[in-house]
């Protein structure tokens, strides 16, 4: 009984395929909109992060880019490996550049990307998938944005090793975004979902 209550539940819920015409229009906007500034996103840490972390042989004072402090330290890298162990400030802990730095990268990158993907989680919520996938999909770019924060502070305090930490959690997050958009798309627009009968 139980499987084909959920079955006969699961042809009533709103998923996006059922949603009209100007809903749809909205999600995908969103969806396109969202994407350009994650592409943005990814454009601006190879033109400041990696450039000049892997390939500049150095650097020079009148670049624009902006530095984590204390990147100056080393003028064959960026600031991807810079460390506040290149420097032994003489202030508290909570009033070195540094901190400030880690603190408002914090700051910013929290609310952006977790409003980035409450938005994509509200509407993975609508998915024609199981509850497991969709949970999945839900959870795993807030866990990919935690890892990737935290790469921030451990670089910074820890060793620079822990840059290598922006890899998995950029790329976890960034692909349930990418599978997130193709799976939204197509049931929208590209797939014919089954509609519920009168005599149920």
């Amino acid at each position: 009984m139980a499987p084909e209550r959920n079955r006969r539940m699961d042809l009533y819920r709103p998923v996006l395929g059922r949603w009209p015409g100007p809903a749809k229009t909205l999600a995908t906007a969103i969806v396109i909109m969202l994407g350009i500034g994650m592409m943005g996103a990814l454009g601006q840490i190879i033109v400041h992060d990696i450039i000049p972390t892997f390939f500049e042989k150095e650097t020079t004072g009148d670049e624009d880019a902006m530095e984590m402090p204390g990147s100056s330290a080393d003028p064959k890298r960026g600031d991807l490996f810079a460390s506040a162990q290149d420097q032994a400030p003489e202030q508290d802990f909570y009033e070195t550049e540094e901190f400030i730095f880690a603190l408002k990268f914090t700051h910013i990158h929290i609310f952006g990307m977790s409003g980035i993907f409450i938005v994509m989680g509200a509407l993975a919520f609508f998915l024609d998938r199981s509850a497991a996938l969709r949970t999945w999909l839900i959870v795993l770019p807030f866990a990919g944005i935690l890892v990737d924060l935290a790469s921030v502070w451990l670089k910074i305090f820890v060793h620079p090793a822990f840059f290598w930490l922006h890899v998995p959690g950029g790329m976890l997050f960034a692909a349930v975004f990418a599978v997130d958009s193709v799976l939204m798309l197509k049931e929208m627009w590209l797939v014919k979902i089954e509609e519920p009968t009168s005599n149920g």
